[in-house]
């Protein structure tokens, strides 16, 4: 039997992070370039017991020993039950990625996104779209706490989504490309404090909160018409009132704050985080012949990587 492989798109959210979670809307999109992959291998005269190896994490182990609430675990059980299975054929499961793990970038829903798909395919039972997305979010719920379900949306449709909670999906299509410059911080950021963070000042002084929350939803609005429309200016000047926004409500740091000015001084047409916050990664909208100067400028203000990303709607996938 042939090695099933699947991957699964890192994703930025555009506009809306944070507010999400409150039935304001948000724009994400996936980004290509940076992927988790998993590849299953049949194993056939060998232990009956899944072998599992995630190198990156020096993880090599059989399904038994993981624990039961380990996510790679829960996938496993996950698609079982979802298909009905009462045992594993003995394979050989790898994982690997090239998504920095806490960074704002949905390293963990595509690892949920890909394990799903890739177990469900060796089992000759691949999934729908819609039942990846809704498994994933069960892990993301296990990992996250309380997601708001952007962030497996986005990854298992690999399309650029305008996102509410409890709404049907809406695909967009962008009338131009966009290039981004992502600079990441270094600093780990940990989405499930930086929620639980907003939720209790927030409920210390809720006016103050919603006002901004709902400046945030509507700027989010303008962001989505504007990128319908072509209006890249626009659009890079609502990324920067986000922002200023996102540090009134204590999600930023300062050296996130400090690559938004670095790419902002270097010419970039709007920057903000993306993300959780709190560290994790920021992203700059540039012109293309602009590109490298920001990406220098980020590296001198300390990024630990930059990588430089095109998000086309009409990319296949």
């Amino acid at each position: 039997m042939p090695a099933i492989s699947s991957t699964a798109p890192a994703k930025v959210i555009l506009f809306g992070e944070h507010t999400v979670v409150y039935g304001y809307p948000a724009i994400a999109a996936p980004v290509t370039g940076l992927e988790a992959r998993v590849t299953i291998t049949a194993q056939p005269g060998r232990s009956t017991l899944p072998v599992i190896e995630a190198p990156q994490i020096g993880l090599k182990t059989t399904l038994d020993h993981l624990p039961s609430e380990h996510p790679i675990a829960l996938a496993f059980n996950l698609v079982a039950e979802a298909l009905k299975l009462d045992h594993w054929p003995a394979l050989h499961l790898r994982l690997t990625s090239s998504i920095p793990v806490a960074s704002g970038m949905g390293s963990s829903a595509a690892t949920a996104v890909a394990l799903i798909r890739a177990l469900s395919a060796f089992v000759g039972h691949p999934l729908p779209d819609p039942q990846v997305c809704e498994l994933a979010f069960r892990l993301e719920q296990h990992h996250h706490g309380t997601p708001s379900g952007i962030d497996n949306t986005v990854i298992t449709y690999a399309r650029p989504i305008f996102f509410i909670r409890d709404q049907p999906i809406e695909f967009l299509t962008f009338s131009m490309p966009l290039y981004l410059i992502i600079g990441d911080t270094g600093m780990k950021g940990l989405t499930r404090e930086a929620v639980a963070g907003v939720r209790q000042r927030r409920e210390q002084n809720p006016t103050w909160y919603d006002d901004r929350f709902r400046a945030i939803g509507e700027l989010t609005r303008q962001a989505k018409r504007a990128l319908i429309e072509g209006q890249i200016d626009e659009v890079g000047r609502l990324m920067v009132e986000n922002h200023r926004l996102l540090i009134e409500i204590g999600v930023s740091s300062p050296e996130l704050d400090r690559l938004v000015q670095a790419a902002l001084s270097a010419g970039a047409l709007g920057a903000k985080l993306s993300g959780g916050g709190q560290g994790g990664i920021m992203i700059a909208l540039v012109h293309p012949e602009n590109s490298s100067q920001v990406e220098q400028a980020l590296r001198r203000a300390g990024a630990a990587n930059v990588f430089s990303v095109v998000i086309r709607t009409t990319q296949a996938i």
